[in-house]
């Protein structure tokens, strides 16, 4: 239960949420991804309250098509100022124009990616913390993005009246790492769609295949943005050793991030480029049949806010190897094989095992796919509806 000052009652009918979707609109995977989910879950859930949907101004062809969920009670305001401007307006300038410029008025808004703009009106406001790398791992972001997330996420979260976290490390790291208040930290779960289950069309996993130019031959998959605390030049070293025994590619599934010139360069270094592919991003409704078409989803990161993928996979029948820093093992509970992040030698062991061995593979599909039931978004939207709709009743 969240503990607020009294707050004047509002009934059910006259309230009126605002919800930023910059990053539903502007970013394929991760933060873009849980937006996604996270709202059309709310609006398939709630059709009471009144959602007024803000973003920076679109570009002319946005990353991600159809993002801005629709619904009878729901408006979207995009802004007339890019995503560029607005960020140097209220976080580098700090002027105090409200969001409710663009939404008009609001009882209480909700920022689901680390920042939270001005508001005006004394009104409740919601910050997502997804999760704290670039705090605990600041090596693996350019030094710039680093210096102002320090800026800007600490004064966020103080302004912000409630915090959610995608997980209990999230939290335990908010509470020890930013000594923040454990009654202003809710933890919301992120769930998995209902599109994410086995795909037994041949032709449908075929065609993506090709659609991504994969190799008709067995593949490891990993998903997510091609990025340092992914720890994917690990991997290649992990899996470098079985390419001559075993037929499998290595499949990185993920837009491009930043400083990659560790994972190219050790690529080189193994001599197996030809067996390491890059799709770059995946289309939400192609990664059902991509996870369906592989031997096993490989997961080594360094730290993470949720893990999503391992999530996913499992849906999909799909057995999960990844690694256990941060939330993973929270999320993954006994349906995955966990190993240390650094730990070449176990990954390079276990990677052989499950590829050469069905049944122990087909142990973890079955684990996974009861893992994966236990968490739906549905249950987030209607924990987040309550907690929307406590903070502003009071």
């Amino acid at each position: 239960m969240i503990t607020l000052q009294s707050r004047t009652s509002a009934s059910p009918q006259s309230r009126t949420i605002g919800i930023d979707i910059t990053s539903a609109i502007m970013q394929g995977g991760g933060i873009g991804r849980y937006t996604r989910e996270l709202t059309h879950a709310l609006l398939a859930l709630d059709g009471e309250n009144q959602y007024r949907f803000f973003s920076a101004k679109p570009l002319p062809e946005p990353p991600v098509k159809d993002a801005v969920p629709t619904a009878v009670n729901a408006a979207y305001h995009p802004s007339r100022l890019n995503e560029r401007w607005l960020y140097r307006l209220w976080y580098r300038l700090r002027l105090p124009l409200p969001v409710q410029w663009n939404t008009g008025k609001l009882d209480l808004f909700h920022s689901p990616d680390f920042v939270l703009p001005p508001t005006s009106g004394n009104i409740p406001t919601v910050l997502t913390i997804h999760d704290l790398s670039f705090a605990h791992y600041p090596d693996t972001f350019p030094a710039s993005l680093v210096s102002y997330l320090n800026s800007v996420v600490p004064r966020s979260i103080k302004q912000a009246t409630h915090l959610l976290a995608d997980s209990l490390s999230t939290k335990r790291d908010l509470l020890h790492l930013w000594n923040v208040p454990e009654e202003k930290v809710t933890v919301l779960y992120a769930g998995v769609d209902g599109r994410f289950q086995p795909v037994y069309d041949a032709e449908r996993v075929t065609a993506v295949r090709r659609q991504y130019n994969i190799p008709a031959t067995p593949y490891i998959l990993c998903v997510g943005t091609v990025q340092p605390r992914k720890n994917y030049p690990m991997l290649i070293r992990a899996f470098a050793p079985l390419v001559k025994e075993l037929p499998h590619n290595l499949i990185i599934a993920g837009g491009k991030g930043w400083l990659n010139e560790e994972l190219m360069g050790e690529i080189e270094r193994q001599g197996i480029g030809g067996r390491v592919h890059f799709t770059g991003f995946v289309a939400d409704a192609d990664l059902p049949a991509l996870y369906s078409g592989a031997e096993l989803l490989a997961f080594p990161s360094l730290y993470e806010g949720f893990g999503l993928p391992l999530l996913e996979a499992m849906a999909c029948k799909t057995a999960v190897l990844t690694s256990n820093a941060s939330s993973l093992p929270e999320v993954a509970g006994d349906a995955a094989i966990q190993l240390p992040p650094d730990d070449e030698y176990a990954w390079t062991t276990e990677l052989h095992r499950l590829l050469t061995d069905s049944d122990a593979r087909q142990q973890l599909v079955q684990k996974g796919v009861q893992q994966s039931a236990r968490f739906r978004w549905k249950t987030a939207a209607r924990q987040l509806k309550t907690i929307y709709e406590e903070m502003i009743d009071g």
